[in-house]
């Protein structure tokens, strides 16, 4: 199979990339510090690794820790939204803003890679619903309903239960994303959450980075009914190359983590804390490696119980320390597609896989919107109203 010509014309849209937050943190957002137009940069991202990976497409991620909350967290994640901005207009010769999937296909159309931006987390809208449909104002196209801890409205996959799923006024941000065009993100939480965003939401869903829960037991991957119901409802799995959740060995390493962590008092949702704990934990208990076979087989998962046309790809390049041994960074993606070319997967099953299903969804919730907009404005709900007084919150 001519994988070249195949991703000439169907290049990856990969749904996960942090590589804005370790600019922040790395370089304070100065490209010329790190300048990943160059290559050569110590991430897993740079512009010619993309080229090499047959990228047309990366969602960047807009994330910001949960140790910020309310305004703090607002203003973190308007600072990373500026950053994929600059990012853009710093290396417009190879890539363009975009935030419709025309505008995606438009810039395949001038030989350049879309940049499209993804809020990771519901404590980037501190609880406001105006918040919402500013970041969607100013180009962010899905917001991950949590990050690794509850939101006051959302349960999280690696938190203790409390809303059981979503809150009324969870509820009601769902209604509002599908209103105005911004796809709901299921990557990152709870099970219960998932089902609860299933039924209530009017458009299809995605999960921007997480993988099969029946091939590798962890509780950021997604179980086989909520993937059936994701493809009922015309959503996209983006399967995600991180160790833990497409390794056992991996998965079982991070469990005996997690657990000796919260020995000491220490929660899996206390970030700050957590990855403390993590950087002295690590050195005496040496990690499993995960290989590009494991990701084939949640790739083929995902594909089993949802079906070629709900299988994506989400990297979360630069938000791991390690990844499979085959998939180191974002010029790999071409042997991930050979392997699978080698298990039988035609070169249509694998457009759908790089990015016309990505597209697709894309679409369909842009259609909805507008139906939507055409019988109901603005949401002017409130969490007080909804779930109660700021006391009882989660």
């Amino acid at each position: 199979m001519d994988l070249t010509g195949l991703l000439a014309a169907h290049p990856v849209i990969d749904g996960h990339n942090d590589l804005l937050w370790t600019a922040r943190e790395e370089a304070a957002y100065d490209f010329s510090r790190l300048d990943v137009g160059a290559g050569g940069t110590p991430t897993h991202t740079d512009l010619p690794r993309m080229r090499a990976g047959g990228m047309g497409a990366q969602f960047w991620s807009v994330y910001v820790p949960t140790r910020l909350t309310g305004d703090a967290a607002v203003s973190a994640t308007l600072e990373q939204v500026d950053a994929a901005r600059m990012l853009t207009s710093r290396y417009a010769d190879q890539l363009a803003w975009a935030t419709t999937a025309d505008e995606v296909e438009d810039a395949w159309a001038t030989d350049r890679m879309a940049s499209l931006a993804g809020a990771e987390g519901g404590h980037s809208i501190g609880c406001s619903l105006g918040t919402l449909r500013q970041l969607h104002e100013l180009g962010v196209r899905y917001l991950t309903l949590t990050h690794n801890a509850n939101t006051p409205w959302a349960d999280s996959a690696t938190d203790a239960p409390v809303a059981g799923g979503l809150t009324a006024f969870g509820r009601e941000v769902v209604r509002e994303m599908n209103r105005i065009g911004m796809m709901v993100d299921l990557s990152h939480v709870s099970a219960d959450t998932m089902r609860a965003a299933l039924e209530t939401t009017e458009a299809p869903v995605i999960f921007s980075h997480s993988s099969a829960r029946a091939v590798t037991d962890s509780p950021r991957n997604a179980p086989d009914d909520v993937l059936e119901a994701t493809a009922r409802g015309g959503g996209v799995c983006m399967v995600t190359f991180v160790p833990k959740f497409v390794n056992a060995a991996c998965a079982e390493a991070h469990r005996e983590l997690v657990a000796a962590a919260a020995a000491d008092g220490i929660p899996e949702a206390d970030g700050v804390r957590f990855a403390a704990f993590e950087r002295a934990w690590v050195p005496d208990h040496p990690q499993p490696t995960a290989t590009l076979a494991d990701v084939v087989a949640h790739v083929e998962h995902v594909r089993e119980v949802a079906g070629i046309d709900h299988v994506g790809l989400g990297g979360d390049y630069d938000g791991v320390e390690t990844l499979p041994a085959g998939l180191e960074d974002v010029s790999t993606y071409p042997a991930l597609l050979a392997a699978l070319a080698e298990r039988g997967w035609s070169s249509g099953d694998l457009a759908r896989l790089t990015c016309r299903n990505t597209l697709r969804v894309m679409r369909e919730v842009e259609s909805v919107a507008r139906d939507l907009q055409a019988v109901r404005g603005p949401s002017l709900a409130r969490i007080e109203d909804l779930d109660g007084p700021p006391a009882a919150h989660p």
